[in-house]
């Protein structure tokens, strides 16, 4: 019986051991996408206990994966998202806990509770005390900053609306304490999906913040182009879009203009409406992001609210998102190519949440590689994504790209996260990135030349995503 969590956790071979002890484990951490608060970063946050920056403030920003399993135990949403006491909601916690066997949960909450705070106890009601205790005592000193520093977290990427002011982005650029680089990420999903009912009152917003009435297509596209400026100014490399279904089809300007005047006025758009406005404004997007040499990322497939009566209740974003199980392939591939056939398609990061696009998005990223620049993994199929985020997804996202890409070129792992305590999944995914190559060694499959393989591990956990996104 192997030790629960011990030093070789997930590594099943001498192979794997060699490679994540000599290799992997040494190696910093970018983590490209997640949903860090820049304020909570800049103002070095403390948190006033473990509940708070483990679970989540009563204010519903938190750690859905927490939630979720919450709810299926049958505690009461102000246990959850709500405002019961902070001790209560732990104690809630901390009950569920020893039910999620199986669950990449049980795994993660101790790697937190043992990385961050030296807590190797297990997390059960008999425990609760000592935790609470031990964990909050270390709470008195430890801080976001600090949280990310012990990881060696190298550069973070936040999630911005093209709103924003990026004050607290600008104001760490000026700041030399800060030991890690935090740079923001273009998030216009809020100009595309012109079907939502706040699409009329975020272009007003968007007029205020660029100082003019948007009211034409031509205005929305200046807008926008100025600012992808401001935003690359301030550091961005990169923006993210949420495709939870794929849209596109040919449109002309002229018809484009008109689907957009008509999403002003607050009237219904068609199927083929959305396809076309949506499709083409991703490929003046894409357009705009090469002349920047920026990198897109396609987060796609997620079903979103899938309760309404909690989506009345709570809102948005609070861990009732689902996964879809829309086609992908033709109109993904179209959108691809209209870029590439201009030679611009900027450097794209494509990520499913159905598990049956594996191997669609795998070979569909293998199509578009060819570039005149010499761009190693041009196109690049995407960590395990939310869902996936475990370690079945993990090993079958590797093994697709293995199969019909280069495995070697990919860029690794990424946090996805609203909390400062993720940084261990780097190294759940480390684990079993390394477990997987000891694999092909013992299996008798590649050549016994760890040194070579842990060049190739050096590079999916730092290396690529480095020169990848240029930091």
């Amino acid at each position: 019986m192997k030790e629960f969590l011990g030093k070789d956790f997930l590594l099943n071979t001498e192979t794997a051991k060699k490679l994540y002890h000599n290799y992997a484990v040494k190696m910093p951490i970018i983590d490209y996408h997640c949903h860090l608060q820049p304020r909570e970063i800049y103002e070095n946050k403390k948190f006033r206990n473990l509940t708070e920056v483990w679970l989540g403030a009563g204010d519903r920003y938190g750690d859905h994966y927490k939630w979720r399993i919450l709810r299926a135990r049958g505690y009461g949403e102000d246990y959850i998202s709500g405002a019961a006491d902070d001790r209560e909601r732990f104690d809630k916690f901390v009950e569920t806990l020893p039910w999620t066997a199986g669950n990449p949960l049980y795994h993660w909450s101790h790697l937190e509770l043992r990385r961050y705070f030296g807590i190797e106890e297990i997390i059960c009601p008999a425990n609760a005390d000592v935790i609470w205790e031990k964990a909050n005592e270390k709470l008195k000193t430890l801080t976001a900053r600090e949280m990310m520093t012990m990881f060696d977290v190298k550069t973070v990427c936040t999630t911005d609306d093209p709103t924003d002011s990026l004050e607290w982005h600008l104001k760490m650029k000026e700041d030399s304490t800060l030991k890690v680089v935090v740079r923001p990420a273009f998030r216009p999903d809020k100009a595309i999906n012109a079907e939502l009912g706040w699409f009329t009152d975020w272009i007003g917003k968007l007029s205020a913040v660029v100082g003019y009435e948007i009211k034409t297509l031509d205005s929305l596209l200046k807008a926008l182009e100025e600012r992808i400026r401001f935003f690359d100014s301030v550091g961005c490399k990169l923006s993210d879009h949420a495709l939870d279904t794929v849209c596109y089809a040919e449109a002309t300007e002229d018809e484009v203009a008109a689907i957009f005047a008509k999403a002003l006025e607050k009237k219904p758009l068609t199927p083929e409406e959305l396809d076309k406005y949506k499709g083409w404004i991703l490929v003046f997007l894409g357009k705009q992001y090469a002349k920047y040499d920026w990198v897109q990322q396609y987060h796609i497939g997620a079903l979103r609210n899938n309760s309404g009566r909690m989506l009345k209740e709570i809102g948005a974003d609070t861990g009732f998102d689902g996964i879809g199980d829309a086609c992908v392939a033709q109109k993904l591939s179209a959108l691809l190519d209209k870029l590439d056939s201009t030679d611009e398609l900027p450097k794209t990061v494509l990520y499913n949440l159905n598990p049956g696009d594996n191997m669609t998005l795998a070979v569909l990223a293998g199509c578009f590689q060819g570039n005149s620049k010499g761009i190693k993994g041009k196109i690049q199929f995407g960590a395990a994504w939310w869902f996936l985020d475990q370690k079945d997804g993990m090993e079958k996202q590797l093994e697709a790209l293995s199969q019909v890409g280069l495995l070697s070129q990919f860029i690794g792992m990424l946090t996805d996260s609203r909390s400062f305590l993720s940084y261990p999944r780097h190294e759940y995914f480390r684990r079993i990135l390394c477990n997987k190559l000891g694999d092909l060694v013992e299996n008798g499959e590649y050549p016994d030349d760890v040194e070579f393989l842990g060049k190739i591990v050096e590079n999916i956990c730092y290396g690529n995503a480095k020169a990848y996104f240029g930091f």
